[in-house]
């Protein structure tokens, strides 16, 4: 056995999958990354983004054997059968990815999460909310995730998709939603409906632009794009609320892409949730930012050791 193969005795694989990119890492009891490496998810049938997984895994790996295995994976999905169905993973639609990994790492327990489960778990158990015994995890991005632990447990829910908050309908009559419904937390939110907002009102109109240089500006002092910004707060602050009065919760995580723009998402973030948490229980809501860069694959990796319990 190599000196790493030893080294990593009594570690789980955890494994994180987006449509941008995947990551693997072999991770001790304590949380630490021993050997971890990532890939940009590519592009094909369901046999070739899993046979670029599968030598992912083999790299990180090497000749160590994991005690389990957790998996956190972009939505939706079937956590009773094992199934994924990404949605910016297009070859992959109910994709047995359980038995896929289990194949490969052999007869050990596989967890299978949502990547937003995940990354309020990695910051719960060594983040942002590690003093935290009930928090949500949200990841503005693309989308808008999220993630519950109550009482120092993941809050999946019957079908494991528990804690959609990007879907959180906050506006009856609004706007439509790439989920189907209309005024769903994510239509106003997310960084690409930031930036279509921010557009109709006549920022950069015609201009190929992202959320990136809408923080920028809005950094800057451009009106249009602190009024989209602000938009966009308000939207997740009613999401933050109505979670917190029905969980009862007084820690909020924001990591994610979107969350990158700092003070000029999370001021007015922070403005309208004090406005809006009225009720004597979630006056103290706290709204602060991810401190991990790898949440989501340590909090496979903690779904992973849970298993074994």
């Amino acid at each position: 056995m190599s000196d790493d193969a030893a080294s990593a005795r009594g570690t789980v694989l955890g494994i994180d999958i987006g449509g941008t990119k995947m990551a693997a890492a072999l991770v001790s009891a304590d949380g630490t990354i021993l050997t971890g490496d990532r890939i940009a998810t590519p592009p094909g049938d369901a046999d070739q983004v899993f046979a670029a997984l599968g030598e992912l895994i083999a790299r990180v790996r090497g000749d160590a054997t994991p005690l389990a295995v957790g998996i956190g994976s972009a939505g939706p999905l079937d956590q009773q059968h094992g199934l994924v169905s990404p949605v910016n993973i297009p070859g992959w639609r109910n994709f047995p990815i359980v038995d896929q990994v289990r194949a490969l790492t052999g007869d050990v327990p596989v967890a299978l999460g949502l990547d937003g489960h995940c990354f309020a778990l990695g910051e719960f158990w060594s983040g942002a909310g590690r003093d935290a015994r009930t928090l949500l995890g949200i990841v503005v991005s693309t989308g808008v995730g999220g993630g519950l632990v109550v009482d120092g447990r993941p809050l999946v829910g019957q079908s494991g998709n528990a804690a959609h908050i990007g879907h959180v309908v906050i506006d009856q009559d609004g706007e439509a939603c790439a989920c189907g419904s209309f005024g769903c937390v994510e239509a106003y939110a997310s960084g690409p409906r930031m930036v279509t907002r921010a557009q109709r009102s006549g920022w950069r109109t015609g201009e190929a632009v992202d959320a990136e240089a809408l923080a920028a500006d809005a950094a800057a002092g451009d009106e249009l794009a602190l009024a989209a910004f602000d938009d966009g707060a308000q939207a997740l602050a009613a999401g933050i609320v109505a979670t917190a009065v029905t969980v009862d919760l007084t820690t909020v995580v924001i990591g994610g892409g979107v969350a990158k723009a700092g003070p000029v998402l999370f001021d007015p973030v922070q403005a309208w949730v004090k406005r809006l948490a009225q009720l004597p229980f979630v006056t103290d809501l706290t709204v602060v930012p991810a401190q991990l860069d790898n949440a989501g694959l340590l909090g496979a990796a903690h779904q992973a050791w849970a298993a074994l319990a």
